[in-house]
């Protein structure tokens, strides 16, 4: 079960003539590439600002805007609801006033960020890099697609590295390979995507959906840092 503590928001940011929310880490320097972390379907709980404390720890200027707008879930039947809960395009404009707001703070070096979600946000971290285009240097989906069969991913312009579980009912390895063909097809761009012997959700530790692989959790992590600091560095 998600902590129970609330939504760890720690900072504000404008969205579209409004304010959205979020959780900002830096890493020990002080300045790094800018990351765009997307929360799974539980929310801004203290496990998804735990990953961008890791991210942050090894150097990247971490923004997890919060989607909920506050709540969290407590099991999954609060999860589910709260993953219809925000309009679609509300959530898609507080997305990329994220990105533009690491691209305008001088912690951030560079002139393009990169994405990385899971589950849930592992499809709108792919959605995310479709719209901002060339301002997104890599997309990192972690078990997660765009919710809409059949996603034109024309505006793609990112690097992709994919983690997916060979167990993943939720998204079978038919499905994933049929995204990696549309993303070529649009982009020219040849998407790396890596299967893993585990379920959904492997990579959270709080083990929520018993799925949790600690060695396939490094091995995407080893990846992930890797793939990022090759095109964001």
């Amino acid at each position: 079960m998600p902590d129970q503590g609330g939504s760890r928001q720690n900072v504000t940011f404008p969205s579209h003539g409004r304010r959205a929310h979020g959780y900002l880490a830096l890493p020990p320097q002080g300045v790094g590439p800018g990351l765009v972390l997307i929360h799974d379907r539980w929310g801004l709980t203290g496990q998804i600002t735990a990953t961008a404390d890791r991210f942050a720890a090894e150097g990247f200027v971490v923004l997890v805007p919060d989607l909920y707008a506050g709540p969290t879930a407590h099991d999954g039947a609060e999860a589910d609801l709260l993953l219809h809960e925000p309009p679609r395009e509300e959530a898609a404009r507080d997305l990329r006033a994220a990105v533009e707001f690491l691209l305008g703070d001088r912690a951030v070096v560079g002139d393009a960020v990169g994405v990385a979600g899971f589950c849930l946000g592992g499809g709108l971290a792919l959605e995310l890099a479709a719209e901002e285009g060339e301002r997104v240097a890599a997309v990192v989906p972690f078990y997660g697609l765009p919710r809409e069969p059949g996603y034109d991913y024309r505006g793609l312009t990112a690097h992709v590295l994919g983690h997916f579980g060979e167990l993943d009912r939720s998204h079978p390895a038919a499905e994933v390979d049929e995204a990696a063909i549309r993303i070529g097809e649009a982009t020219d761009r040849r998407p790396e995507i890596h299967f893993y012997p585990a379920g959904h959700a492997f990579m959270n530790e709080e083990n929520v959906t018993g799925t949790y692989d600690a060695l396939q959790s490094r091995i995407a992590w080893r990846r992930t840092l890797s793939f990022l600091w090759g095109h964001l560095g």
